[in-house]
């Protein structure tokens, strides 16, 4: 059985910083890719960054030249450093990984249970 956890959520006055992690644990062959995302209230669930096994990364405009991603793949954790950090960045952020459980396994989706990010003065 997999599990993806998130850490890291909680309040920070704008133009602060927080760092999200993301641990996957479990029956794991192989992890392709990794990722963020964010459902802010009454929006849908939005992309803020991804990154491949071998390092490419895809970044949300939104988050460009403030949020770095990050990535472990021996510890199969991914991190999301963000910096300057604005009140629309508010959301709950999940974590995702495209995971193999065995071999000939097709990669599927697991998600985390997701953390909240409050950006408030």
């Amino acid at each position: 059985q997999v599990q993806v956890v998130e850490s890291g959520g909680g309040w920070v006055q704008p133009g602060g910083s927080l760092r999200l992690s993301c641990a996957a644990s479990g029956s794991i062959f192989s992890i392709n890719r990794m990722g963020w995302f964010r459902q802010a209230p009454g929006k849908q669930r939005e992309l803020v960054v991804d990154i491949t096994s071998g390092g490419r990364t895809n970044y949300a405009d939104s988050a460009k030249g403030r949020f770095t991603i990050s990535r472990d793949n021996a510890k199969n954790t991914v991190d999301l450093q963000m910096n300057s950090l604005k009140p629309e960045d508010t959301a709950v952020y999940y974590c995702n990984a495209g995971i193999a459980e065995r071999y000939f396994s097709t990669p599927r989706d697991y998600w985390g249970k997701g953390t909240l990010v409050t950006v408030s003065s």
